[in-house]
């Protein structure tokens, strides 16, 4: 059954997904009400200076270590990301990468190269999706196992890379661990990967580390209920049963919040799940908004597993799990978003326009502030120039908004090059770019590794100025982002390489992010929502083409002043959504997408 309840618009100005300010229930006939997608201005420079990220992360990610993931060729992956805030700086710990990073911006990223295996372990996993909390003046860590032979490792320098052992071995074999400090230095274990068995929980005591009592089952998945959790890219529970994984545990308002990570690490709709409860070992129930974190659409897909952490001045973050899944089911990426409680104690991470330029935080977010800078993609299937292409690695690979297709240039030599037309004069703000791995021969953490390139602009494809000269860089760079000091007026961007660090020549995402210049799409004339007794797990979204828009934002909620959920949309103007709890009233609205901006969006929908 479907219900409308008017959305109030304000035409010609940008929407962008953050929380609405009040609640209430729907009125039976339409009526205005405060919108659950704020308005705001067009974009602009960076307000003083203020820095900007985009998803995927641009980190130095080292290369799957394991010979048997390689078959389809050597690749680089992490996964399962933890960011902890230590002694005014942030590190982030991922998946097999021989080290760990630390930032004191979230921006600039500072690679510290340490191993936590020792001799007598007989595994390629070198902390992998590990546990990290700080323990008073001491950050600790400690990697998956399932074995009882693996240390607590501790640090009060972790910049300089010294560690030593806090114990020599953990009696609790746990995968996927995560450690909680309760308020009353209580000290709980988190555990649990697998596809049988649920999370489990347990004391350990803070002083020892002895586990105290014995492990309780404290959450399993019920994928006849919520859609979202069944295994597969279409949520058809093909192979295997789903997974249940990547515990993380916050506190918040005296409220405990358990979360999960499901159904699969390899698939577009891999995100977290959260349950509540009043204590640290439950009973947990989950709220309404599930999963809280969510990104199935997109350039980058995928926003499971990971963990939620505070900045400096307390706003809240998520960082996660993004796929690839190309040369093997676990390359992988990572990423990051804004995240909050709203007034109602519901958790959500904004994954909104979640890999297009964000601005970093600079101090205490207020609720419902929107962080997107509102620069638009503006070279979507735009046509490009290329030096030479590989095989089927075709030029429009680059410009087709999914990662897991890819250009590749005949080499990895000096002078290779993409060139990408805008179709008209416009302002760009930044670009990112996304290397691709093609003939790669390396494993595990390259020393030395680095990327050199030169970005050229133009407005005739004739006359070219450079726009970023790194044919010095030192640095490995497989996701750069390249934020404009100032705008400028473009219609050719041209990357030429100069050396790669190890393969070919070759771009999953050549992105140029700014304005267009011209109008933003019409509004979507209508937005139908097919919800059926069949299967209240899935609805069959449908809605007329709107002229000019590349894309779609679908936004959908629990209630309808809560669309905390957002699916882009790509070439298409239907979409299945099976992520449903069968059991759960949603809400739906859209809104179309171009280089100049975004439409208003639909009356939002009700789909018991």
């Amino acid at each position: 059954m479907l219900r409308f309840v008017c959305l109030c618009c304000l035409a010609g100005l940008l929407s962008l997904p953050t929380l609405a300010q009040r609640k209430k229930k729907p009125a039976s006939s339409p009526k205005t009400t405060t919108p659950t997608q704020k308005q705001v201005p067009a974009a602009v420079s960076p307000p003083g200076g203020r820095p900007t990220y985009c998803n995927p992360l641009n980190l130095d990610y080292g290369y799957t270590p394991i010979p048997d993931f390689t078959a389809a060729g050597r690749h680089r992956a992490t996964a399962d990301p933890v960011i902890t805030l230590f002694k005014d700086d942030y590190y982030l710990f991922s998946t097999n990468q021989g080290g760990y990073w630390w930032s004191h911006d979230l921006s600039k990223w500072t690679f510290v190269a340490r191993s936590f295996l020792k001799p007598e372990h007989k595994t390629f996993d070198d902390l992998c999706a590990p546990a990290v909390f700080v323990l008073g003046d001491t950050l600790v860590v400690y990697g998956s196992t399932h074995e009882k032979n693996f240390p607590i490792w501790m640090s009060t320098n972790p910049k300089a890379g010294a560690w030593q052992e806090r114990i020599s071995a953990f009696q609790v074999g746990a995968w996927d661990p995560a450690f909680f400090l309760d308020e009353d230095d209580k000290l709980y274990l988190y555990w649990g990967s697998s596809n049988k068995t649920p999370i489990y929980g347990q004391q350990i005591n803070r002083h020892t580390f002895r586990p105290l009592g014995r492990p309780k089952k404290l959450i399993a998945l019920d994928d006849r209920r919520y859609g979202w959790q069944r295994f597969g890219e279409y949520l058809d529970n093909t192979a295997l049963d789903p997974f249940l994984e990547g515990a993380w545990m916050t506190k918040h308002a005296g409220k405990y919040y358990l979360q999960y990570g499901a159904p699969g690490t390899e698939f577009s709709g891999y995100a977290d799940g959260v349950q509540v409860g009043n204590g640290p070992l439950g009973p947990f129930r989950p709220q309404a908004h599930n999963p809280f974190s969510y990104k199935p659409g997109g350039f980058a897909r995928g926003a499971g597993h990971g963990n939620t952490f505070q900045d400096r001045w307390g706003s809240w973050w998520h960082t996660s799990t993004m796929v690839v899944s190309v040369k093997n089911n676990f390359e992988r990426r990572l990423g990051l978003w804004p995240a909050a409680f709203d007034p109602d104690g519901v958790l959500y991470a904004n994954t909104a326009f979640g890999d297009y330029p964000h601005y970093l935080p600079a101090g205490l977010s207020d609720y419902g502030q929107s962080l997107f800078t509102g620069w638009m993609l503006l070279n979507y299937n735009k046509p490009v120039q290329v030096s030479s292409t590989l095989g089927g690695y075709a030029a429009n690979h680059a410009v087709d908004e999914n990662i897991k297709t890819y250009w590749s240039a005949a080499s990895g030599r000096p002078g290779e090059f993409i060139q990408t037309d805008l179709g008209r004069v416009s302002t760009v703000h930044a670009v990112q770019i996304n290397y691709a791995d093609q003939d790669a021969i390396v494993l595990g953490k390259p020393a030395g590794a680095y990327h050199q390139y030169r970005l050229l602009h133009s407005l005739d494809g004739k006359k070219w100025q450079v726009l970023a000269d790194k044919s010095q860089n030192t640095t490995d760079v497989p996701h750069d982002y390249v934020e404009l000091r100032a705008a400028v007026r473009a219609r050719y961007l041209k990357l030429e390489n100069r050396h790669m660090p190890t393969g070919k020549f070759a771009i999953s995402g050549l992105r140029v992010f700014g304005r267009g210049g011209g109008s933003p799409p019409e509004k979507v004339k209508n937005l139908t929502v097919l919800r059926t007794r069949k299967d209240k797990r899935g609805a069959w979204l449908k809605w007329p083409a709107v002229d000019g828009a590349y894309a779609y934002n679908i936004y959908t909620g629990s209630t309808f002043d809560k669309l905390y959920s957002c699916i882009m949309v790509h070439g298409a103007n239907e979409y299945y959504f099976k992520g449903m709890d069968k059991n759960q009233t949603y809400y739906f609205t859209i809104e179309a997408v171009n280089e100049n901006g975004v439409s208003p969006q639909t009356i939002v929908q009700e789909a018991r």
